[in-house]
């Protein structure tokens, strides 16, 4: 049975071949672990086999688990953010991928010049205007985004997304070409430089890069299927190096 290890091996090989057939190199896409419902024992199995950016959905689980994960990983949020949870959130992570109403970043920006924090967010996207799924519709976020760089205390620093379930990770490709070329379009019209794209995850990371994507969001593929439940810290030991 492959190891963490062997895993994250396959899936660097798989990073740098999509990059190279992109005409960008390796360094230019970062792996995101996402360890949501994991324990922080599988964290730190993921820093040994050289890991250090992990993802997060859940505001309280990340809470728990930061502390006992080894002290030199990194964290992202890539969950939908509740507004009743912002507070707690803010000083937990570096970078926000969710953030998909207006309403939101608004909280984000009043409550981060409350504790004297400046966060970097990514703006989420429905490009395929599904019902199910939280996000700014692409005419809606060019018609607010002036209005959200505006916000004094938010750092926008790209776009997400989360394309339909898709049978093959090849019928998602127009989804994340829609949002590259949403970010070209925004970085035109609002004179905003927007250095992430965040898209892709276990099923079709390498269509993402090849894309455009940056920032790839890995779970599955990692450390096997998830229970769907969130980790409990109640009887967790803290792990450090």
């Amino acid at each position: 049975m492959p190891t963490l290890a062997d895993r994250f091996h396959r899936i660097s090989q798989t990073i740098s071949d999509a990059s190279l057939r992109s005409g960008r190199p390796t360094e230019s896409v970062t792996l995101i672990a996402v360890s949501k419902t994991h324990p922080p024992e599988s964290v730190a199995e993921a820093v040994a086999a050289g890991i250090h950016l992990f993802g997060e959905s859940r505001v309280q689980e990340a809470k728990a688990k930061i502390p006992l994960a080894p002290s030199r990983t990194r964290w992202h949020f890539i969950g939908h953010l509740q507004r009743n949870k912002v507070r707690q959130a803010l000083p937990l992570f570096e970078l926000f991928h969710g953030i998909d109403s207006l309403e939101i970043a608004q909280d984000i920006n009043r409550i981060a010049a409350e504790l004297g924090l400046f966060p970097k967010v990514l703006l989420e996207v429905n490009v395929a205007g599904e019902s199910s799924k939280f996000g700014f519709k692409p005419v809606q976020l060019r018609e607010q985004i002036e209005t959200l760089i505006s916000l004094d205390r938010i750092q926008i620093e790209g776009l997400m997304t989360i394309p339909p379930a898709a049978h093959e990770p090849e019928d998602s490709r127009r989804f994340f070409a829609t949002l590259r070329e949403l970010k070209n379009r925004l970085e035109s019209e609002a004179h905003l430089p927007l250095q992430h794209l965040s898209m892709g995850m276990s099923d079709d990371f390498a269509v993402a890069i090849e894309e455009g994507a940056t920032l790839v969001r890995v779970g599955t593929a990692l450390f096997g299927s998830r229970s769907g439940k969130a980790w409990n810290a109640s009887k967790a030991d803290t792990l450090d190096d």
